[in-house]
């Protein structure tokens, strides 16, 4: 892969996860909460959400190895689950909102590779459109893994009668020895599995194979 295609990649997904996490501000304002705004979170300026590693160092080491996958994130977006109008459904609304955001990128790009392939356009414009389809599929599905502090957690957790209270204190008290046991076996046990489920969304919007 090109020099150029590798900051290709990084900077689609760099603005991805920007838009995922813009997404979880705007939903939390719109329940009441102005957290995000305050910290001046609810800018699609990268530069306030990069996280050095997540966003830029992993992602460049993922593909300086070849990795099949890229992979990152940027600082989570604060807000207070206290404040919003309706706390369960809230925050459930909060947590969705940067999935529903990268599935959305997806569908609407997916759909201009779909409605653009009876026109003689260049192997460029479909290489792009390509890519910001696969970030954001790739994006949406992972954070839907029900690990906190992924969002599919959120919703889940959210979900559980007051009885799993015990259980979700657990799984937020080491979150972060969870996600990293996860990530380590995901990578080496399950990634084919999420290649399978990409190339199946991607053919089944874009009509295309990868």
């Amino acid at each position: 892969m090109e020099a150029t295609d590798k900051l290709f990649y990084i900077a689609v997904l760099i603005m991805s996860v920007v838009i995922h996490e813009v997404s979880h501000g705007f939903v939390a304002e719109w329940f009441g909460d102005k957290t995000a705004r305050f910290a001046g979170r609810l800018t699609l300026n990268p530069l306030p959400h990069v996280d050095l590693f997540g966003s830029i160092i992993l992602p460049a080491v993922l593909l300086l190895s070849n990795s099949p996958f890229l992979f990152g994130w940027a600082k989570p977006v604060p807000y207070n689950p206290d404040n919003l109008s309706n706390k369960k459904w809230g925050t459930i609304a909060v947590a969705g909102a940067g999935v529903l955001a990268n599935f959305s990128i997806a569908i609407i790009f997916g759909a201009i590779i779909r409605l653009s392939t009876n026109f003689s356009l260049p192997e460029g414009f479909y290489f792009i459109t390509s890519i910001i389809v696969i970030i954001n599929l790739a994006l949406g599905v992972f954070n839907l893994v029900p690990i906190p502090p992924l969002d599919g957690s959120k919703i889940l957790f959210s979900l559980l009668p007051y009885s799993f209270s015990k259980i979700v204190l657990f799984f937020e008290q080491y979150s972060i020895f969870l996600f990293i046991i996860f990530i380590y076996y995901f990578f080496v046990y399950f990634s084919d599995y999420l290649y399978s489920i990409l190339v199946f969304l991607f053919t089944l919007i874009t009509g295309l194979a990868i």
